[in-house]
């Protein structure tokens, strides 16, 4: 088992991972399990996937109500 290193940046816990272990990008998705963190590449697209996930509700209506449209005068 490879082990990484802890240090203090700032006023949080941070992780050193090693070389093998290094994610593209800027970030990663996080998530705990019992004692265990789980570190995930986070997608370019995982904002509108976590949106599409989302469950519908019953009670949601795409219905709007009419905007009048507003009358534009000429200024000069």
């Amino acid at each position: 088992m490879e082990t990484a290193k802890l240090f203090m940046s700032g006023r949080s816990q941070a992780v050193r991972l090693p070389k093998r272990f290094r994610f593209s990008g800027a970030e990663v998705a996080i998530r705990k399990e019992g004692d265990s963190v789980i570190l995930s590449p986070l997608s370019r697209h995982a904002a509108l996937e976590a949106f599409l996930a989302m469950p519908c509700f019953p009670d949601f209506s795409v219905e709007r109500e009419t905007v009048q449209q507003v009358q534009q005068k000429e200024l000069f």
